[in-house]
């Protein structure tokens, strides 16, 4: 039985039409250019590119997986959101060396610095990287909402979930395919305020019906709002612990985050992700200058921080209501016999107190925000993957070509990539947890992406055959893990027999195991480069610190003033209270 109204449905229909109504407008506005259709014409203002960059972002893994995790293990994962400062990187880092190059995607300005092939090895990994992660989760998420909010769906033998996974991928195909990167990121702007206020509305309306603040934490207990205490293995004494367990390293059996791999291997996935993922970062390539983008980035930021408390807070009063027995749908959904919650029940934690926490009216105002957030996620990935793979691989093998045909294409590749994210949801619905699944997933492929972008612009030396070196080793070594792991994920009771080197792969911790990609990526691009020969260094001028000119120096200096210093020293300053306020 649907949990929604008639007066819910009206909600989200007027809410619909006026995202139509809007990316209509947008439309109407496009110039029929490459650029218009990738970058929107490279003129958004800072406000759509920072409220687009995180609509972009907020997305299946925090509506289901991120409130999941509150539910399981209270504010541990609040690390990887108070991961704002990688924004600031952004901003501050990368973004100077990303403008001045001009360029429509990030593997084409890793052309730019290394070469062509380079290009293409990137193109293929990111691509790879969307259908294992962005794509099969979004639709994973999708299916999840609609089992709890539209239970008794069933058409042609699917369930609810399966329905609502082609739903979302079909709406937001149409979507993407009529307005390109203008509409993504002006309805995604709307989006973004829809979705902050909605989803605000679950923390208020949940407290309210526990009873506070204070209640929350009485029922949830102190642990649940530790961010350093979840970070050690029941049974560890010092600090230390989590990286020696009775004399051998303890890279086995460990199911929480121990805070080295927090502390080194999640600023790397981070800065990966917000400093050169295609997916984020084409909103910065979309200003019109190094201001605008920069400041988009600043913005971004601030939004960044509100998941702690719009996401994890709220799976952490569905939790304190279904121990507490305040809401008994609640505890049966979530409570097992034990009294402990159900791990794999927990992905529904956001859309369950949607349905039975919010008053009528306002569950139709969540539910719009809800189901726009999924679909804005989708459509970025979907125009990412649309111009990765018009620009980076067919454009440069058919010469000429109109642009109507280089848009087919990506339609087409598009729907390749999204018919095989499909088929990996029996992978992900075998695993511990939504948020768990995209973690590990881009713990392996990450690294050595973070190790060519960061280290080719830090290091001039730095070559061709290093870069790929790197990139051809780290991604090996991140499918090698992929592949050991599905089969355990996928095959009921399957199992390595223990003690050998597939069973030791298989459980060495995932961020651990990201740690040693990272390592050795960097290693063999630092050895390859300075074992072969230097690259032109006249041809990267401006896509190095070193080779900066004095005029590219000066034109980044009058593109900031002090209001974005004072802006970016808020973010961490927000970011500093939240780890002293969360110590349990």
């Amino acid at each position: 039985m649907s949990v929604l109204t008639t007066i819910d449905w009206v909600v989200i229909a007027g809410y619909f039409a006026v995202i139509l109504g809007l990316a209509w407008w947008v439309i109407k506005r496009q110039k029929k250019t490459s650029d218009g259709y990738f970058l929107a014409g490279r003129n958004l203002g800072w406000f759509i590119v920072g409220a687009s960059i995180f609509a972009s972002n907020i997305g299946s893994e925090h509506l289901v997986g991120l409130a999941g995790s509150g539910a399981t293990d209270g504010v541990a994962m609040a690390h990887y959101e108070l991961h704002a400062w990688c924004l600031l990187v952004l901003a501050w880092v990368m973004v100077p060396f990303y403008m001045r190059s001009r360029v429509f995607t990030m593997p084409e300005f890793l052309e730019r610095r290394f070469s062509p092939k380079a290009r293409t090895v990137l193109s293929a990994i990111s691509l790879v990287a969307y259908v294992l992660t962005k794509i099969a989760v979004g639709v994973f998420a999708g299916g999840i909402v609609f089992s709890v909010l539209l239970p008794d769906v069933n058409l042609w033998g699917m369930d609810s979930f399966w329905v609502g996974s082609i739903l979302v991928i079909v709406i937001t195909g149409i979507y993407t395919i009529l307005g390109g990167m203008s509409a993504v990121a002006y309805t995604e702007a709307l989006q973004t305020i829809i979705l902050i206020i909605g989803s605000a509305l679950v923390t208020v309306f949940g407290l309210s019906y526990l009873g506070g603040w204070s209640e929350l934490r009485a029922i949830a207990g102190s642990e649940m709002f530790n961010l350093w205490k979840p970070l050690v293995p029941a049974g560890m004494e010092g600090t230390w612990e989590p990286v020696k367990e009775t004399g051998r390293i303890a890279w086995y059996f460990n199911d929480n985050y121990p805070w080295l791999g927090m502390l080194f291997c999640a600023p790397i996935i981070g800065l990966w992700y917000w400093c050169t993922d295609q997916y984020i970062v084409q909103r910065a390539l979309s200003a019109p200058n190094e201001t605008q983008a920069r400041r988009g980035a600043i913005a971004a930021s601030f939004f960044k921080l509100l998941p702690v408390f719009i996401f994890i807070i709220p799976g952490i009063i569905c939790y304190a209501l279904a121990v507490s027995g305040k809401v008994p749908v609640l505890q049966q959904q979530l409570i097992g016999p034990d009294g402990k919650i159900i791990r794999d029940q927990a992905q529904q934690a956001f859309p369950l107190m949607v349905a039975h926490v919010l008053p009528v009216g306002v569950r139709g105002i969540v539910v719009a925000g809800l189901l726009a957030a999924l679909m804005s996620s989708l459509a970025g990935v979907f125009n990412a993957c649309s111009t990765l793979f018009t620009i980076d691989f067919y454009s440069r093998i058919k010469k000429n070509v109109t642009e109507e045909r280089l848009v087919w294409i990506g339609r087409v590749a598009t729907t390749v990539m999204v018919l095989i994210g499909l088929a990996w949801l029996p992978v992900i619905r075998g695993g511990k947890g939504l948020y768990d699944y995209l973690q590990g997933v881009q713990s392996y492929l990450a690294p050595p992406i973070f190790v060519v972008f960061f280290a080719g612009v830090m290091h001039k030396r730095l070559n061709a055959k290093g870069c790929l070196a790197a990139l051809y080793t780290g991604f090996g070594l991140g499918l090698l893990r992929l592949a050991i792991d599905t089969p355990v994920k996928m095959i009921q009771g399957f199992s390595y027999p223990e003690g050998s080197l597939l069973w030791i792969i298989n459980n060495i911790y995932f961020q651990y195991y990201s740690l040693v990609i990272f390592l050795i990526s960097l290693a063999v691009m630092v050895i390859v480069s300075y074992v072969t020969e230097e690259p032109d260094y006249k041809k990267i001028e401006g896509l190095t610190f070193e080779t900066t000119t004095e005029e590219h120096k000066q034109k980044t200096r009058e593109s900031w003033n002090k209001w974005d210093v004072i802006a970016s020293f808020i973010v961490l300053l927000l970011i500093l209270g939240a780890y002293l306020y969360f110590v349990g």
